[in-house]
């Protein structure tokens, strides 16, 4: 069982700093006055779940809910 806890923790150590480095290649969400002039109609507005941006943000998701598993699994006294 040792081992299993020695192994969840390295894997969230990785996640944790993983989760650091996405969040921090996100672009800001404010877009100053390209918002105004209508930059979200653009082609990259719409299909920003093929862009590296939409890639990041599901990368994002995927790692959080991975930190949060593993924070309770090694919460638990097993």
């Amino acid at each position: 069982m040792e081992i299993l806890r020695i192994i969840l923790t390295v894997i969230f150590v990785i996640d944790c700093i993983a989760l650091t480095v996405v969040v921090l290649m996100q672009e800001g969400k404010q877009q100053g006055l390209g918002s105004i002039a209508g930059a979200a109609d653009t082609y990259w507005g719409k299909n920003r779940g093929r862009s590296m941006e939409g890639g990041l943000v599901k990368a994002t998701t995927a790692m959080a809910v991975l930190f949060f598993a593993l924070a309770i699994v090694l919460n638990l006294n097993f």
